[in-house]
């Protein structure tokens, strides 16, 4: 994924005050290693919540946590891009 993928989330972001509480939410597969790479992204101190889907295969990641910026936030949309099977909402 190019950064231009993400011009209209900068666009919307750099009208905010920041820094700021940022809400971030994933679908992955429900695979261990998966979602720790994406707990890995973030601070310690980030308050994530998981929901397993009724099936089970997938899971629903959600993660508030303080961003100092549109650019940290981009760039943890980036990263998580890698991540085969993953669905940023």
């Amino acid at each position: 994924m190019t950064n231009s993928k993400f011009d209209e989330l900068r666009k919307k972001l750099d009208n905010e005050s920041w820094p700021a509480i940022y809400m971030f939410k994933f679908i992955v597969p429900s695979d261990n290693h998966k979602i720790a790479l994406i707990e890995s992204f973030f601070e310690d101190d980030a308050e994530i919540k998981m929901q397993a889907s009724t099936n089970g295969k997938y899971t629903s990641i959600t993660i508030r946590q303080v961003m100092l910026d549109a650019s940290a936030i981009i760039e943890i949309y980036v990263k998580a891009a890698a991540i085969e099977g993953i669905i940023s909402l």
